[in-house]
C-alpha cells in the first residue's frame, strides 16, 4: 500500500449484514427440506463460490449481480449445496426470496461482529463507508440494524447508477472519504465482484471467507470481521 491506511470500505450483504438464516431454514422446511439455520449459513459460504467462480467471474462488463437471474442462481446454488435437487422446491424458494420483507430482503441480520468490528475501524481514526450492490436500500438496512452511525457514507449501487466491480463506484467512495486509492482497503464476500473491483480503482482488498472454501486467491482471506479489521489495523505503518 501507498502511505498510511486512511480508510475502510465495506461491503454490505454477506459482511457487515447476514442473510436470515434462520427465516431461510423454516421456508425451506415448509417446503420439505428440513435443515437447521447452521446448515444454511455452511451452504451458502460454498453457493457464494460457485455463484462466482461460475458466473461473476465470467460476466460481460456491465452485466448486473442484482438481476432475477442472478438471485434465482443464488437460490439455486444454496439448495444445491443443501442436497436440493427438485426443480419445483427451487422454484418456490426462489419466488420466496423475491417476495419476502421487501424491499430489504434477505439480508437483514447484522453480522455478529459488525459492531465491533466498525468500533475498531473508528478506534483506530480511520474513515469508514459502505459501497453495495443494492436495489436502493441498503442504507435503510443499515440503519435499521444500528450500523450507519458508524459510517461516513453509504454508496447503493442503484442510486449512484453503476456496480462492483466497476471502478467508479470505488472511486466515487474514495472522492466521498478524502483519500488516495493506496490509503484505502476494500473488505468483500467475492473475489471477482470486491477485490478485482477494488484492486481495478488501486484499493487494496481483503476477502472474507468463513468457511475456508475459496482455495488460494491472490489476496489476503480472513475468516471474518475481527479477522479483517486486525489485519489491517496491523499492517497500519
Amino acid at each position: 500500500m501507498i502511505g498510511p491506511l486512511q480508510a475502510v470500505f465495506f461491503d454490505a450483504g454477506n459482511t457487515l449484514v447476514q442473510m436470515n438464516y434462520p427465516d431461510i431454514a423454516q421456508e425451506l422446511g415448509r417446503l420439505g427440506a428440513r435443515v437447521d439455520p447452521s446448515e444454511v449459513q455452511r451452504a451458502e459460504w460454498r453457493a457464494r463460490v460457485r455463484l462466482d467462480d461460475e458466473i461473476f467471474g465470467h460476466s460481460p462488463p456491465g452485466a448486473s449481480t442484482e438481476s432475477r437471474a442472478s438471485a434465482d442462481r443464488a437460490v439455486r446454488y444454496l439448495l444445491e449445496e443443501l442436497g436440493v435437487r427438485d426443480e419445483a422446491t427451487i422454484a418456490r424458494a426462489a419466488e420466496w426470496r423475491r417476495a419476502y420483507n421487501q424491499p430489504l430482503g434477505v439480508w437483514n441480520v447484522a453480522d455478529p461482529q459488525a459492531r465491533e468490528a466498525l468500533e475498531l475501524v473508528r478506534g483506530a481514526g480511520l474513515r469508514a463507508g459502505v459501497i453495495s450492490n443494492s436495489n436502493g436500500s441498503a442504507r435503510a438496512i443499515l440503519e435499521t440494524l444500528g450500523l450507519a452511525r458508524y459510517l461516513d457514507f453509504v454508496l447503493d449501487s442503484s442510486e449512484v447508477g453503476f456496480e462492483k466491480p466497476d471502478p467508479r463506484i470505488f472511486a466515487l467512495a474514495l472522492a466521498r472519504a478524502r483519500v488516495a486509492a493506496g490509503q484505502a482497503a476494500y473488505v468483500g464476500d467475492l473475489y471477482s465482484i470486491d477485490v478485482r473491483g477494488a484492486r481495478a480503482c488501486g484499493l487494496h482488498a481483503v476477502l472474507l471467507d468463513p468457511g475456508g472454501h475459496w482455495g488460494e486467491r491472490d489476496c489476503p482471506r480472513a475468516p471474518d470481521l475481527l479477522g479483517v479489521v486486525r489485519l489491517l489495523i496491523g499492517e497500519r505503518p
